[in-house]
């Protein structure tokens, strides 16, 4: 364990979290935060940003009062679920929730009155709805983090965000992460003289990263990407593009070569959205399509290649991007795919290698695991470990055979072996999971 001087609750977070010792990043942005109220931490995208702002919160919070204490605003839904996530898994005394668009407020609100939460974590837009309806009370908030603050910062939030923030006279502790600067923090975000701990300049991350240029005989990239993609076999590979409608034509490219893909992108449905990062999170797809939606924020270890399909517009975006794999102490790879009339922008400080593709590639290996669809869940008394059960049991799988299990409300997602799913959607089609019959598919 670290040998910084932690609390019993801070202590039990890191136990949840299976974590046995913080980083110099992470000891360096708790013990700032003891010292000053307003603190700026850059530090690479994968390097534990999050654990670094929420244990100096943790100590921060207090037993026994009531209301929202800590906000945690945050740019996307994904990562306001996925900070919620490491809370609860933190089993802490205090509640938090997440709150974000795409669901009714009201919800949200009833669930609020119910939960009575100590930590907040949402996008712009929601947080502003709840402050301005009085289901937050603004005046019991002392704490503002602001997670990947350059992209809410930025000018398309900034209105919103400087009407949240004015609503919040008794903040006192103000904390910036991100893993890249602003050359110039709003004045209304009440930062005067904030400590800066940049960890940017020595990151090491670049080091890890191998990238290549891939040229592209026409300006039309897509049998250049499926080309690239058979050669770089069963590798996790995120191909990021800078509109929908791209992401869209180069699933369909893919869905034709019978390609294993998901596609993603803010125009989906969030339910659509979160199935297909769990997907490519669990390993029942190799290749993840998306905006810069996936460039920052989320959670998906072992991405082995990042894809430019479309060069971003800035460094800022290839930076995040590119963040996505070599994370912590990995190696990775960066691929741009280029035709005759584009080249490697000046922001790429990276050296460059030309990547020669085959004439013909093999086909890529098809994942091992398949994502189930389990269509009972919480509210129909169903937990992991009666899935888990029914699948050994009835499904005749072992315990090597059976992968993530992600129960929700009123369904669940279950990863199993490949090999294994015929012989279970046989032996399990018409027996009942704790007495209830239930529809157990290829989740699509």
């Amino acid at each position: 364990m670290t040998h910084l001087q932690l609390n019993e609750y801070q202590q039990h977070a890191l136990a949840r979290l299976s974590i046995e010792s913080l980083t110099p990043m992470q000891e360096a942005a708790l013990l700032t935060c003891r010292d000053a109220s307003d603190v700026i931490l850059l530090s690479p995208t994968g390097t534990g940003k999050t654990l670094a702002y929420l244990l100096p919160l943790i100590e921060r919070l207090r037993m026994g009062q009531e209301g929202v204490q800590a906000l945690v605003i945050v740019p996307s839904r994904e990562l306001a679920l996925q900070i919620d996530t490491v809370l609860r898994t933190m089993a802490l005394p205090w509640k938090a929730m997440s709150v974000y668009g795409g669901r009714p407020a009201m919800d949200e609100h009833r669930t609020m009155k119910g939960l009575c939460p100590s930590i907040i974590i949402g996008t712009p837009g929601r947080v502003n709805d709840h402050l301005t309806k009085g289901n937050i009370d603004a005046r019991t908030v002392s704490m503002l983090i602001i997670d990947e603050f350059d992209k809410c910062l930025e000018l398309g939030f900034q209105a919103e965000m400087q009407e949240v923030i004015e609503k919040l006279p008794a903040v006192r502790e103000r904390y910036l992460t991100s893993a890249t600067d602003l050359e110039e923090v709003p004045a209304f975000t009440g930062i005067r003289r904030p400590v800066k701990l940049n960890y940017i300049a020595e990151n090491e991350q670049q080091k890890r990263v191998h990238t290549y240029m891939v040229h592209s005989e026409s300006k039309d990239k897509l049998h250049t990407l499926y080309k690239l993609l058979c050669t770089l076999d069963a590798g996790q590979s995120i191909v990021f593009c800078n509109h929908r409608e791209s992401v869209d034509r180069v699933g369909g490219y893919l869905r034709e070569q019978k390609l294993s893909y998901e596609v993603y992108h803010g125009g989906m449905e969030q339910e659509a959205r979160e199935r297909a990062l769990y997907k490519f999170r669990n390993g029942s797809c190799n290749v993840l399509v998306s905006t810069d939606l996936a460039a920052r924020g989320l959670d998906i270890p072992e991405v082995h290649h990042i894809v430019h399909y479309h060069m971003p517009a800035g460094e800022d975006a290839y930076i995040h991007r590119t963040g996505r794999t070599a994370r912590w102490d990995a190696q990775g790879n960066a691929y741009l795919i280029l035709h005759a009339e584009e080249h490697v922008p000046e922001y790429v400080a990276d050296e460059v290698e030309d990547f020669e593709l085959p004439e013909r590639p093999g086909r890529p290996q098809p994942p091992q695991w398949t994502t189930l669809y389990v269509g009972r869940g919480k509210k129909d008394k169903i937990n992991k470990v009666d899935i888990a059960g029914f699948f050994y049991k009835k499904g005749g799988l072992s315990r090597e055979d059976v992968g993530n299990i992600d129960v929700h409300d009123y369904y669940a997602y279950v990863t199993v072996r490949r090999g294994k799913v015929k012989q279970l959607l046989a032996l399990v089609g018409n027996e009942k999971i704790k007495g209830v019959k239930t529809r157990i598919d290829i989740a699509k």
